[in-house]
């Protein structure tokens, strides 16, 4: 294996993915728990499987960009190390599946190549940032989002303040008042915004789908570009020490939020801002400011025969820029899935003949930029013979669904299978919805939300039902969600729960409902006209389970009987509560405080040495059998069990020294003396500890 670990330049992946080597070593020579080295590899974007011994991979594509070289990259490591095929997700990563664990380190090492990373795309850390799929060539965009979704990517990116959270942070960066990110579901959201000539954003903050979904909160109509880095950090440090970490379901920010208050909250983010190494943060964008690149080769000239295919290909899926004469080029991926001999011919289409750029979008698509009207003929002509001209782009058949029960451990039913089946009648009965983009179909295969299906106009949950001693696939039909814009959005409600086999007639129902008595009018403004209980009666007929047949216990897109099997979920890291394990934690989190400070990152330092009280705190106070759940009450509750009954004595509170973190400037000095401080206490606690275990 060493041949692959030298030849990755960037020293600091190569260091990481050394230490993956050696975790996966330590795991499979039983040095480190099963719960322990899920959240270890979960943080370096391996993911269990619902199939035994082999792994999900998620690349993390920061809001969706990738060049052609990239792409190949991509498309070689799935060729060696999967099966070939690529899973767009609604985070605009890619993922691959049926990995070999021991070979993820030598996965990662082929990608760092291309300049691509595993790092922090799961677990409980700041996930993929988002951002509209059209960002630089959008012609309602007031300036690039990319760039400054870029930088925070960037400074975020092996942070100490997010790599052990409660559980994960979404950001999403909109191209404008449109919201096309869907700021108002996530733990921030962006919305640019120009104000008196300055560029800015409008914040939202504390949204969030899943089983519970809440709206976004405004943080402010207005925070200056060179703002936008502290306001998140000081966000993501509260949410780090005051969020949940024992209820994984209560975890997200958004119950941090709910709990709390959001003054409250916002009243701590405020005390934060003197341990933030700076007021402002400029991003550079000079990487995004030039003109567009001309095309390596000369487009060839060509002659479209059907012409009447070729002015609906470009109705439906072809975008006009805000660059004059450039349009962008949709691509309809069904289910998010294509496959790495079509992805390489695209990478050499958009190298020789684009900008060598194309992007991901949240509804698992491709968008390609920059191509010269002329030059659209060609491009058609290309992406024919890829299969790549299905019409519908972003339309009512444009259905998003995550991968459910093909291979995620917490799928209940098939949502790949349920959304071809609506795809194809859709396509074949209602073909006007081909030009429909206000109603958008999401399914999900789980509560979890990972498919956005309870906030779209019409949404699909996979779920069971009982039938006497017999278990069904079944959906729960969700109407009434959408996007709004700017930051505004709604929910759908839950209307009624049906076996999944009459899913399609569901569907059916609901369109010829609308196209009779819709009247012209939005399809939302149509629901609430109607409500709720009018659409539970006329889908009622479909949730009788008296009369089921023999198909019905069949999910789509399976040909056995159905059998409900829900697995051990990994959307997020388990939290580990083993005393010898959280005390090795805190040496290394003093390391890492060590380290940092040689590279004279004083910031890091501080907060390295923070998580190291923390652990140390945390291991001990559970060798008592106290209840931990956040790092504010793991504070408070080691003053209470030990300094206050003299078990251990320090020269002040616990909370007095480890608190410093935010009544200090992170100067070099104060870091230097917080790491020494850091190293004492835990000095003391391993002496303590190691009495306690001679005493046994």
């Amino acid at each position: 294996m060493e041949s692959f670990r030298t030849e990755i330049e960037n020293p600091i992946v190569q260091k990481e993915i050394i230490d993956l080597e050696k975790k996966i070593h330590a795991f499979r020579g039983g040095t480190i728990d099963d719960e322990r080295f899920r959240s270890l590899r979960l943080a370096r974007g391996i993911y269990g499987q619902r199939q035994e011994g082999v792994q999900m991979i998620r690349i993390k594509l920061p809001y969706g960009k990738v060049t052609s070289e990239q792409l190949v990259r991509i498309t070689k490591v799935s060729d060696e190390y999967s099966t070939g095929r690529l899973h767009i997700t609604t985070r605009q990563d890619i993922q691959i599946h049926y990995v070999s664990l021991d070979r993820t380190p030598e996965l990662w090492a082929n990608l760092a190549k291309d300049d691509i990373t595993l790092r922090e795309a799961c677990g409980n850390t700041v996930r993929n940032i988002t951002g509209s799929e059209l960002a630089g060539v959008d012609i309602n965009e007031p300036f690039d989002v990319s760039p400054y979704a870029h930088g925070l990517f960037q400074y975020l990116l092996r942070n100490p303040i997010c790599q052990e959270m409660g559980r994960k942070f979404k950001i999403s960066f909109s191209s404008s008042d449109e919201d096309t990110a869907l700021s108002y579901l996530h733990d921030l959201g962006f919305i640019p915004k120009v104000v008196n000539g300055e560029k800015g954003f409008k914040i939202v903050f504390g949204g969030g789908l899943g089983s519970q979904p809440a709206h976004a909160e405004l943080l402010s109509d207005f925070v200056p570009v060179n703002e936008i880095v502290p306001t998140a950090e000081g966000i993501i440090r509260i949410f780090d020490r005051y969020g949940e970490r024992a209820k994984r379901m209560k975890a997200r920010m958004k119950f941090l939020i709910k709990e709390m208050g959001r003054d409250t909250f916002l009243d701590l983010v405020e005390k934060e801002k003197k341990a933030i190494a700076f007021e402002t943060y400029e991003i550079d964008t000079t990487a995004f400011d030039g003109p567009i690149p001309e095309p390596l080769l000369e487009v060839p000239q060509v002659t479209i025969e059907d012409t009447a295919a070729y002015e609906a290909w470009k109705k439906s899926n072809v975008i006009a820029q805000k660059q004059s004469g450039y349009y962008a080029i949709g691509i309809k991926v069904l289910l998010g899935d294509f496959y790495t001999d079509k992805a390489r011919l695209l990478a050499d289409l958009i190298k020789n003949y684009g900008a060598n750029e194309l992007r991901f979008s949240l509804r698992q698509n491709i968008v390609i930029r920059h191509v010269k009207e002329e030059n659209l003929p060609f491009f058609y002509q290309e992406l024919a013979k890829l299969d790549f001209v299905h019409l519908g782009y972003n339309s009512t058949l444009d259905i998003t669904a995550c991968p459910g029960t093909d291979t995620c451990n917490l799928g209940i039913a098939s949502s790949t299978g349920i959304a071809d089946e609506l795809e194809k009648v859709i396509k074949a009965e209602y073909p006007q919805y081909l030009s429909n983009h206000e109603i958008e179909i999401k399914i999900s295969g789980c509560m979890n939300a990972c498919g956005q299906h309870n906030m779209s106009a019409i949404g699909f949950q996979g779920m069971s039902i009982n039938s006497g001693k017999l278990v069904a696939p079944a959906l729960q039909v969700l109407l009434g969600g959408g996007r709004l814009g700017n930051g505004e959005g709604r929910f759908a409600d839950k209307v009624i729960k049906i076996p999944s086999r009459r899913g399609p007639d569901a569907l059916r129902t609901i369109l010829n409902d609308y196209d009779a008595n819709g009247n012209g009018q939005k399809f939302l403004n149509y629901y609430d006209a109607k409500g709720e209980k009018y659409f539970y009666e006329i889908l009622k007929p479909f949730a009788d389970v008296t009369n089921l047949t023999e198909a019905d216990f069949i999910d789509w897109g399976n040909a056995d009987n159905y059998v409900k099997a829900v697995g051990v979920g990994e959307c997020a890291g388990v939290v580990i509560d083993l005393v010898a394990t959280l005390l090795l934690e805190a040496k290394d989190k003093l390391t890492f405080a060590e380290e940092s400070f040689g590279e004279g990152k004083w910031s890091d330092a501080i907060y390295h040495a923070y998580a190291g009280f923390v652990n140390g705190a945390k291991a001990l106070l559970l060798s008592e059998n106290e209840k931990t759940n956040n790092h504010a009450g793991i504070i408070d509750l080691f003053d209470t069990v030990f300094i206050a009954t003299s078990k251990i004595g320090l020269p002040t509170t616990f909370r007095e020294l480890v608190y410093q973190i935010n009544t200090n400037e992170p100067t070099e000095a104060f870091a230097k003396q917080y790491i020494q401080e850091g190293i004492a206490f835990f000095a003391i606690i391993e002496k303590y500890r190691a009495q306690e275990l001679a005493n046994a």
